[in-house]
């Protein structure tokens, strides 16, 4: 009976593991922007900014100041990125974010 029991809880456990989302811890990262882009509606001078993205929205701030938001999603690469920036278009749009040390980029939407 004990074992009825047992594997009972542990199926239940299972499914709750599977139904239950993971909420993850938003990203606080400092970020470099060596040229003049556009995040969003908003033009970002060249300068350092720190990057807050929880979940599927990035806010970016210049000190306490928010500079520009946008949303978007994590996507996976192949690789590891060797270095933390952006990545824009010939536009100056930014269209990813990475982060050394980390296969995940957040790519924006807009």
């Amino acid at each position: 009976m004990k074992r009825n029991t047992l594997v009972r809880n542990l199926a239940l456990l299972a499914a709750l593991a599977f139904t239950v989302p993971v909420f993850a811890k938003p990203v606080n990262k400092s970020l470099p922007i060596t040229q003049t882009v556009k995040m969003g509606k908003v033009d970002v001078k060249a300068g350092d900014y720190r990057a807050m993205i929880d979940d599927n929205h990035i806010t970016l701030l210049n000190g306490k100041k928010v500079v520009a938001e946008s949303a978007g999603r994590w996507e996976t690469r192949d690789a590891k990125s060797p270095y933390t920036g952006i990545v824009a278009d010939a536009n100056g749009r930014v269209l990813e974010l990475r982060f050394e040390g980390k296969a995940e980029v957040f790519v924006l939407s807009e």
